[in-house]
């Protein structure tokens, strides 16, 4: 039974290492090409598009290459992308505006319209928050017309406000919070309530600090999801000069796909990091929210 066990144990084991290899292999190639000369990809993957005579670009199919190490180490596209071609940079610092606003307040709005769902129950709030799980169960595509529409009515279509007041209230840390503070004990407010605290006090001395763990994988994942949007900017922010470094790299040709290696890791650092840095929170948020103590 033993050696059944541990035979079975072995075999999960290097399973699950073959995914994970898999899993990171376009990465590790994303960041050894970057490190490639244009003429080295070129050569090493062939022609991908081919302009058409008449219009557009076509697909060919040819043998390609997969090469994990360069022949020689350059840094030419990341000199390109950094200093030579400040666009790419320009377009970087448009991906963060609009992120890290819509992170802080999709978090703060959050935070408290959990408290209110988790401290007051009714049938109007109960249906409220049904509401809310349906609007999460929602793709961002169904509600992209209305956004757009509403948009347009506020005068604020082409803005950057177009993007981060749809962001900051969406439904889904809302209802992740919601599950995570209907875990703290009622006995601890209920003491705090006696001891004089305030409902201020009892949100911000209390919950928040429970709530610690939850609010930091919210913001990975909100940070996470809306780093890498890509049909928001397209739809409610025409302006290229506006958009995000996302909407570039959606939109390579054959002649950039040398930068975009090195464009797509910049790209990834800010993500890499904050999720290495709270990987355990967002394990702990993600989990603990799942069991609910009514």
């Amino acid at each position: 039974m033993k050696k059944k066990r541990y035979f079975g144990r072995a075999a999960l084991t290097l399973l699950a290492a073959i995914f994970a290899v898999l899993f990171l292999l376009p990465t590790v190639l994303t960041i050894t090409n970057s490190f490639m000369s244009e003429s080295e990809i070129n050569s090493n993957y062939g022609v991908i598009y081919k302009k058409a005579e008449s219009s557009g670009s076509t697909y060919i199919s040819e043998k390609v290459n997969l090469k994990f190490i360069p022949d020689k180490v350059t840094f030419s596209q990341y000199i390109t992308a950094l200093i030579k071609s400040p666009d790419y940079l320009l377009k970087f610092w448009n991906s963060a505006i609009l992120v890290v606003p819509i992170v802080i307040l999709q978090v703060a709005i959050a935070a408290l319209a959990a408290y209110s769902f988790t401290r007051y129950r009714g049938k109007l709030k109960s249906f409220i928050f049904f509401f809310y799980v349906i609007l999460m169960l929602m793709p961002y595509q169904v509600t992209l017309v209305p956004n757009y529409l509403v948009s347009d009515w506020l005068g604020i279509l082409n803005t950057r406000w177009a993007i981060i007041m749809p962001g900051a209230f969406a439904p889904f840390s809302v209802f992740l919070l919601t599950k995570f503070m209907r875990r703290i004990p009622a006995s601890l407010i209920e003491a705090a309530k006696l001891d004089g605290a305030g409902e201020w006090h009892i949100f911000t001395k209390i919950c928040l600090p429970q709530c610690r763990s939850a609010l930091y994988s919210i913001a990975i994942l909100v940070f996470i999801d809306y780093w890498n949007m890509v049909e928001q900017p397209l739809i409610l922010l025409p302006d290229s000069t506006m958009q995000p470094l996302s909407v570039f790299l959606s939109q390579i040709n054959a002649g950039e796909i040398g930068l975009a290696f090195a464009v797509a890791v910049i790209y990834m650092v800010p993500s890499l990091l904050l999720f290495l840095h709270g990987e355990e929170a967002l394990v702990e948020g993600i989990t603990n929210s799942g069991s609910v103590k009514g």
